[in-house]
């Protein structure tokens, strides 16, 4: 299928691994120009040069920015100034009992989870309201309607993203322009690998035995009973910020393998 993104400039935060360097190879594939992030200039020229490798024929370029730092984010919008899809993806996690949690870390999960898309949406989206056409996607999470009680934190920053996504929408009436939000469930990005392998190694068990004990006990409503591929999740969000999603705007996608019950 021609998605028909041939020529458009895709900027996805947090891109140089997971999910969001994913998305960077559906686009890629799609025809598109990416512009990747991460937050240092060796693990973004180390994802230019993997998809270069890739697609020889492709546009991809980056931008160092950590989203904890504004100076960081003021700095990546100067080095770009217009885009066509904005995706938000760039985040963090941990599970963490709620006594434990202090007001640094609430306010360090909000800053890189919620005000990096606020801040770059800022910028962008008048642009592309000004020439009636434009994507913007939240990674948001299933956390942000079946929150974790082991990271709640974690969870309030993912709701928060739905309501600046559909607020966002309200403001698209009449245009070319569509936000969105996609909610992944489980999914085994980098930082999911990372943390199934070192729960094995501490408990002496497979990686595949963790990951059947995580969905027996932490997330038992899943359908799939498995952690989804980052290129699952990719496929859905490429789709949503392509010309053939038009009719799709506002709404909350959910990408989670059935583990919320909700039919709504």
């Amino acid at each position: 299928m021609d998605l028909k993104l041939t020529g458009k400039k895709a900027l996805i935060s947090g891109s140089t691994a997971g999910i969001g360097y994913a998305i960077a190879q559906r686009f890629l594939a799609e025809g598109a120009s990416v512009i990747l992030n991460g937050r240092s200039d060796e693990s973004v020229n180390q994802a230019i040069a993997e998809l270069k490798a890739e697609y020889p024929n492709g546009s991809v370029s980056g931008v160092a920015a950590d989203f904890s730092k504004v100076e960081d984010v003021n700095r990546l919008i100067a080095a770009i100034d217009e885009i066509d899809i904005l995706i938000n993806n760039a985040g963090i996690f941990e599970p963490k009992a709620f006594a434990d949690i202090p007001d640094e870390d609430w306010f360090r999960f909000f800053e890189i989870n919620v005000l990096s898309g606020i801040r770059l949406a800022r910028h962008y989206f008048p642009k592309m309201l000004a020439k009636n056409w434009g994507r913007v996607i939240f990674i948001s999470s299933e956390s942000g309607v079946f929150i974790p009680d082991e990271m709640i934190h974690y969870g309030m920053t993912k709701t928060a993203q739905l309501a600046v996504s559909r607020g966002l929408a309200e403001l698209t009436k009449g245009t070319a322009v569509t936000v969105n939000s996609i909610l992944p469930g489980p999914t085994k990005s980098k930082g999911v690998g990372q943390f199934i392998e070192e729960l094995a190694s501490s408990g002496g068990k497979s990686t595949a035995d963790v990951e059947r004990e995580f969905f027996k006990d932490m997330r038992p409503t899943s359908l799939i009973q498995r952690f989804a591929a980052v290129e699952e999740v990719a496929d859905t969000v490429v789709y949503y910020s392509s010309p053939l999603a038009s009719a799709t705007n506002g709404a909350s996608i959910r990408v989670e393998g059935g583990l919320v019950k909700s039919i709504l």
